[in-house]
């Protein structure tokens, strides 16, 4: 094989847990260079551990979901690159919302093309594919690699789920290349449970921070039926070595275009609610979900003035404007979990508050509810709020713990 990584005698095992007629398996193997990093303690994900999955490929015709976070070892080389390296048989790439290559931001259009870089052909499963079910046909086995971030909004997640879908559909083998999450060690916000709120930023009935990394969240889809007439994937899961839910991890590349470091990363859960509403989470600027504000000096002394910046969004709120807010950049990163302080803070403070809500319907599909516009409009504090979403949240950390595959945070 290639000089990444040097195939080494098997010294894992496969574990297998049955899901109705349908097995997830958890494929754990070893090289010689994971050995090393399990030595060192060191997380590596399932994509560099090429000697647990290119075994499954040997012979097979292979699709690919991925983008740029799609990366194999520290020099952070592209899955692509390295199964064609390999000599795997890979037919096509799916692409989620932003793009194979990660370079088109949020609601943009994702449109069928080729890899610049390899000539891969290259489709699209966001907004729909009337082509999926012949693409789908042509290969064996489908890989997903994709980077969450452990927020339920984040579409990456849904991408899995359509994927799972196509799969079950045409009884093709699903390979999830598991990585950590960022923020899976917590649990955290209201659950969607109403199918009204369902959209493409609240696929799943999840906590708004669900605390799974895909592997597991995979394993969920399955084990509670959630695929079209309760069918289920034949799904294998690669999982992460090292990694725990209460571990810290610093995404070698980033997720998305305004998403650029760890600190973003960290916030998100707790910002993203304010794209329902008017006020600008730093979209346009350097420091995108790392500060907030609203032209209006009631909202604090810190300024900055949104543009349109390349590479990044193309819908931004506040710009032009000086904006005038919060700046949470000094904040350490990993001690940030999920809080409602942020949209209270704003909503107590703007002088005409029937105008918070700017998009609504949008801003309940990011709660997976209404219950929370109305919470805050009510007057109530994050206490209260946090009290009337605990029964449900209490239920699905109970189902959660049934598809866990790593030592939880608790």
């Amino acid at each position: 094989m290639g000089n990444i990584f040097l195939y080494a005698s098997v010294i894992g095992l496969l574990l297998t847990s049955s899901c109705g007629s349908t097995k997830n398996k958890i494929v754990v193997k070893n090289d010689e260079q994971s050995s090393v990093a399990v030595n060192q303690g060191t997380i590596l994900p399932a994509a560099d551990q090429l000697s647990a999955y290119l075994p499954l490929l040997k012979g097979k015709k292979v699709g690919l979901m991925g983008n740029q976070t799609s990366v194999v070892g520290p020099q952070n080389e592209h899955l692509v690159d390295v199964l064609l390296k390999e000599k795997v048989d890979l037919k096509f790439g799916f692409a989620p919302e932003h793009g194979f290559r990660g370079d088109i931001e949020r609601g943009e259009k994702v449109s069928n093309d080729v890899d610049a870089k390899t000539g891969l052909p290259l489709f699209t499963l966001y907004g729909g594919n009337e082509k999926q079910d012949s693409i789908i046909q042509s290969i064996d086995v489908m890989i997903f690699d994709l980077q969450d971030v452990g927020a339920r909004f984040y579409t990456y997640i849904t991408s899995l789920h359509r994927v799972m879908e196509l799969c079950a559909k045409h009884n093709k083998e699903l390979i999830v290349l598991d990585r950590p999450n960022p923020c899976g060690d917590q649990v955290d916000g209201p659950v969607r449970k109403d199918d009204k709120y369902k959209s493409n930023v609240s696929y799943h009935k999840i906590a708004m921070v669900h605390g799974l990394t895909v592997g597991e969240l995979a394993k969920m889809i399955n084990g509670e039926k959630w695929l079209e007439q309760g069918k289920q994937c034949k799904l294998t899961v690669v999982p992460v070595q090292n990694y725990t839910h209460s571990s810290m991890y610093d995404l070698p590349v980033i997720p998305s275009p305004s998403l650029p470091n760890h600190l973003s990363v960290r916030l998100y859960a707790s910002l993203c609610l304010f794209e329902g509403t008017d006020i600008s989470v730093g979209r346009g600027t350097d420091w995108p979900f790392q500060v907030v504000g609203y032209n209006n000096p009631v909202y604090g002394d810190f300024t900055f003035t949104p543009t349109e910046k390349a590479g990044m969004a193309k819908h931004v709120e506040g710009k032009g404007n000086v904006n005038y807010g919060l700046d949470l950049r000094g904040l350490d990163a990993d001690k940030q979990k999920f809080t409602l302080k942020y949209i209270l803070d704003f909503y107590n403070k703007m002088p005409d508050k029937s105008k918070f809500f700017a998009r609504a319907e949008f801003f309940d599909k990011l709660a997976g509810t209404d219950d929370l516009r109305k919470q805050i409009i009510a007057g109530k504090t994050e206490e209260e709020i946090r009290e009337s979403w605990k029964p449900e949240l209490d239920e699905y950390k109970k189902m959660r713990s049934k598809y866990l595959i790593y030592p939880d945070f608790k």
